[in-house]
């Protein structure tokens, strides 16, 4: 008799509405969402991790979803075509006490769905989402810290450095598009926190010219790096090859990819990052 096949747990969908919105800077939109009663966010919880995240959904515009929405049932009897958008965002603050959930937004004017919308959000419009997800902590046992990202990862990394322990050796490198991108963050004294700012150069040119030069410290690190894919192919490389990292002392994801929407680059992901592992981990990488 064959083994029952597990059950996959259903996603839960989470309602929200928007409590306050404020652009922090040229290019990067707050938005905190709460409830309007206790039903609202009931289900949600995050502090695991750093990382945690949060997958939105945005309906297709003239598609009539049923209620109670119930992403299973409407992925099991509705075309892909009409499947809500999804577009990943990590949690920037929860505040349980109050239930109310961060998130920051890169912004670059119409371009693309999540971005407009937070841009144009308003107290009281509403959004469904599903999470969270997430994996990395800072370890308090690992000798230094390196977090490095884009925009996209300015978020995570920001949650990241809060959480750091205290007198934690920490380098942080952010590459952002100029100084008007900058933020403060909340960080162990001594954290080095290095802003890069690219112009014109493209994404990720300065953020692994800046992690190579680095004088890496004594020890075992610990190391984030999320960002346009692209980039992170290279500082994976850097830290796998070249420094023999272990795998399991790294956080390293391509959060988007340059050329490519959230669509087109989830669908394409998976075989992405195991043909970048399988050209990194194989004996004529470590000798090329």
């Amino acid at each position: 008799m064959a083994a029952e096949r597990p059950s996959r747990k259903k996603p839960t969908v989470h309602r929200a509405r928007v409590q306050r919105a404020e652009r922090l800077t040229p290019h990067m939109v707050r938005v905190v969402l709460g409830g309007e009663g206790p039903a609202e966010l009931a289900e949600f919880s995050a502090g695991e991790y750093a990382d945690h995240y949060i997958k939105l959904l945005f309906p297709v515009p003239g598609v009539q979803y049923p209620e109670p929405f119930d992403i299973a049932q409407i992925r099991a009897d509705f075309p892909r075509t009409q499947w809500p958008r999804t577009r990943t965002y990590t949690v920037r603050a929860w505040d349980a006490g109050s239930r109310e959930l961060t998130v920051d937004f890169v912004v670059h004017g119409d371009e693309g769905l999540a971005g407009p919308w937070a841009a144009a959000a308003q107290p009281g419009d509403e959004i469904l989402f599903l999470g969270p997800g997430g994996a990395y902590a800072p370890d308090a046992d690992a000798d230094w810290h390196l977090l490095a990202g884009d925009e996209s990862a300015l978020p995570a990394i920001a949650a990241s450095l809060a959480r750091m322990p205290s007198g934690a050796q920490v380098h942080a490198f952010i590459e952002v598009a100029g100084p008007q991108e900058r933020q403060d963050l909340t960080a162990p004294a001594g954290a080095e926190i290095h802003w890069l700012y690219r112009a014109d150069a493209p994404v990720g040119r300065e953020l692994v010219a800046a992690v190579r030069a680095l004088e890496f410290p004594a020890g075992e690190v610990q190391a984030f790096v999320h960002g346009e894919a692209g980039f992170v192919k290279e500082l994976r490389r850097l830290l796998r090859v070249e420094r023999d990292v272990p795998r399991e002392a790294l956080s390293i994801s391509g959060y988007w990819r340059s050329g490519h929407d959230e669509d087109g680059w989830q669908a394409s992901k998976r075989d992405w990052n195991q043909q970048v592992e399988a050209e990194q981990e194989s004996p004529a990488a470590t000798t090329s």
